[in-house]
């Protein structure tokens, strides 16, 4: 498959080029930033394409994601002269780092490779789940050493690592740990990494200020006499001589357990077949991205196959091959009939990236996440689904109860597997749980009242899309009470629109709106999270029919909608947020409360005008190159809106087992559904010139609704979408064909 690793490796993309499996538990990618905490944002994978110099290899990253962490166990070939330190990028040569050139380096799924200048060697890395494979040529008659930094962290400041050890097994055996206190507290992971050569010499140093050794051997031995060292700043200078071939390998596997459990995992990649491990990883993403099959001109080919790759890198494996995990409680589980996965960044994902997953993935891998979530709610010492989860543990990043929507979907769409009691249990205790996020006074007032609690908007109407979405799984199952009061506070979000400004505003706990108003402030710990009224105001995606009908029908939202595209505005309007980027007038296509606006033309009976709109988001939002996404990915958010779009529709509402029709931007594309059918998208006609639908046929059979409902996919079948240079502004404008609200069926 066309996959370039490298697009959103610039920029703000966030995305990390490195070698991993789908869903893996190692990735396994070069690190280039500067060990300093106040540029931990722009490094928050580790790697940036605009850098010329490498850091090291490390084992673990998120991909796309808004805060940093992670950068575990570092590795670092070279030959020479031994240097403890990283160094700097501008003073070459002033520590371990090396400089590299795009020209030497090369990257496809599964696999990475690159030179390093300074330090002679040339790097080659690939995985399997829970193992990195590192292969290493020296030049000819050069010495082979590494360096294995624990100091390491893509998120730095002073005691981000709380404690660390290092234990020499044998003469080709390093195990360790440590603990970590950054974006999640406590965080514990254990290693066991394996030379394909002995060790001819060692040195452990812990590089605290002050301190030259704290460990269980004789305080007087030397660094190379020590089989064991600890302490928070941890380094090793690991020699092997000179190899005949000039080749050394290692492989590193990870544990959240132990170091026991690390050695075990260590089994999952027998021998030293680097190729063979090669060739296996890079079957698995064939595999996982034969799920489509796309046809389309370049560099949309690429970039559409791009973003599947990036939809697939979380949630990510974080268990071992014994079942063992560590949970939110910090403490020892294990799974059973299904593999744990953490790394939930929900209130980007639950938007598309779930929804992706459970056309392109087998039911098992979407049953595990669902299970992932329930099992953290039952042993989360607060009872509540994970907020953005990652190994294991919650960071509190963001706002909203989403997990619930995305088992809610999962469940509205038949998958089996969970036990729907289990689940709902689950996500009534989430929307229940007081102390989170104003939930007190949402239950009682019934809105999120802004004197009391910070953004205070923005939770109260994602409190309600989370309330809808429990009322719909409650519904199907037949708990008709609690059906009943979640739809009631799913109505929550009219409380806080203010039908006089035609935004949603914060309201005060005394009723009256808070004073005075300003649609386009947006502040951390202000009204709304990480946007504005003008992206906000959109939001009750489960009751479009209600928004149009409190601005004044359709009309008016379609013409509300263009005043957002339209708006001239100051740049430095939203420069001091980082993560308001890709702007189009007020939407923000960089952040996710703006991912389904440009479809919201199609409630109103305008889907034309969605038509018009998307092909302005993809042409100024997305390109083949590395700073070709317009802020974070996400965890897979963005690529999951572009991959939808690309194929023609939407799900704007999560739970309602219906997707948006927009237009396509491939000439054809197959869905190979896990149930073994498959769903055919073709686009006639398709041109630079002819981005409008003229009229769409389903099996054949003209289809008037501008909406797919999940089972039209998942029967197999033909959607054929007939392309033309001017808008149809009749096709969809009818009320039956307009896709699904609460009001209107209410």
């Amino acid at each position: 498959a066309a996959v370039n690793v490298f697009i959103g490796t610039g920029g703000d993309g966030h995305t990390f080029p490195g070698a991993t499996r789908p869903f893996g538990m190692v990735q396994l990618s070069p690190d280039t930033q500067v060990r300093h905490f106040k540029q931990s944002y722009p490094w928050a994978a580790g790697y940036r394409y605009e850098d010329n110099s490498i850091l090291g290899f490390s084992h673990t990253h998120f991909s796309g994601s808004g805060h940093s962490d992670l950068g575990d166990i570092l590795l670092m070939p070279y030959s020479g002269d031994t240097k403890l330190e990283p160094g700097y990028p501008e003073r070459p040569f002033s520590g371990y780092r090396s400089r590299f050139r795009h020209e030497d380096e090369h990257a496809e799924p599964g696999y990475y490779a690159v030179r390093l200048q300074d330090n002679d060697v040339s790097v080659e890395l690939t995985a399997s789940e829970r193992v990195g494979l590192h292969r290493y040529h020296y030049d000819k008659g050069a010495d082979a050493k590494v360096i294995l930094d624990l100091r390491q962290s893509i998120y730095d400041y002073n005691g981000k690592n709380l404690w660390s050890s290092m234990r020499v097994r044998d003469n080709s055996t390093i195990t360790g740990m440590r603990v970590t206190r950054g974006w999640a507290p406590g965080r514990q992971l254990y290693f066991a990494m394996k030379f394909s050569r002995p060790i001819a010499g060692r040195a452990l140093y812990n590089r605290e200020e002050g301190v030259e050794y704290k460990g269980f051997a004789a305080p007087g031995k030397t660094p190379s006499e020590k089989i064991y060292v600890e302490g928070k700043a941890l380094v090793g200078a690991l020699d092997f001589g000179v190899p005949a071939d000039g080749t050394l390998m290692v492989k590193v596997a990870l544990s959240a357990v132990s170091e026991d459990g690390a050695l075990a995992n260590l089994e999952e990649m027998p021998g030293w077949d680097f190729d063979a491990e090669r060739n296996r990883a890079s079957k698995a993403w064939n595999d996982a991205l034969s799920a489509v099959a796309v046809e389309a001109q370049e560099p949309m080919r690429t970039m559409v196959y791009t973003s599947l790759y990036h939809a697939m890198l979380a949630p990510s494996l974080f268990m071992d091959r014994d079942g063992q995990y560590r949970g939110p409680d910090n403490q020892v589980h294990k799974a059973k009939g299904f593999s744990f996965h953490s790394t939930f960044s929900l209130w980007d994902t639950y938007r598309a990236l779930h929804p992706l997953l459970t056309l392109i993935q087998p039911e098992q891998q979407n049953v595990d996440f669902v299970r992932s979530l329930i099992v953290s709610q039952q042993e989360s010492p607060y009872g509540i689904l994970p907020v953005w989860q990652f190994n294991g543990l919650e960071t509190w990043c963001m706002i909203g109860y989403h997990a619930v929507p995305v088992i809610a979907d999962a469940y509205m769409k038949g998958l089996k597997g969970f036990s729907a009691d289990e689940a709902l249990a689950a996500m009534t205790a989430s929307a229940e749980y007081g102390p989170y996020g104003g939930l007190e006074h949402y239950m009682k007032l019934g809105y999120v009242p802004i004197d009391l609690e910070p953004e205070a908007a923005s939770k109260t109407v994602e409190y309600a899309f989370d309330d809808w979405t429990i009322a719909r799984m409650a519904e199907k199952m037949g708990k008709k009470d609690i059906a009943a009061r979640y739809y009631k506070r799913a109505q929550n979000y009219r409380n806080v629109f203010d039908t006089k400004t035609g935004f949603i505003r914060a309201r005060k706990s005394t009723g009256e709106f808070r004073e005075p108003f300003n649609p386009v402030l947006s502040n951390f710990g202000s009204d709304y999270t990480e946007g504005s009224a003008w992206q906000y105001s959109w939001y009750m995606p489960h009751d479009n029919a209600g928004l149009i009908s409190m601005l004044g029908g359709d009309a008016a939202m379609a013409a509300k909608i263009d005043q957002v595209f339209d708006a001239k505005v100051d740049a430095n309007v939203y420069a001091h947020m980082e993560d308001i980027s890709g702007l189009i007038g007020h939407y923000a296509h960089g952040n996710e409360p703006s991912h389904h606006v440009a479809y919201l033309y199609n409630y109103a009976g305008a889907p034309w005008k969605t038509q018009a709109r998307l092909g302005q988001i993809v042409a100024s939002q997305y390109s083949a190159k590395p700073d070709g996404l317009a802020g974070n990915d996400d965890l897979g958010q963005m690529s999951a809106w572009f991959t939808f779009t690309a194929l023609g529709f939407y799900p704007v509402a999560p739970g309602s087992n219906e997707y948006v029709i927009g237009r396509p931007f491939v000439d054809k594309a197959v869905l190979n559904l896990p149930n073994g059918k498959h769903f055919t998208i073709r686009a006639e006609q398709l041109s630079a010139t002819n981005v409008y639908v003229g009229s769409v046929t389903l099996n054949g059979k003209p289809l008037q609704r501008s909406f797919l409902r999940h089972e039209d996919i998942t029967a197999g079948g033909e959607l054929v979408f007939r392309m033309q240079a001017t808008p149809n502004t009749d096709w969809g404008r009818d009320h039956k064909a307009r896709p699904y609200t609460q009001t209107a069926y209410q």
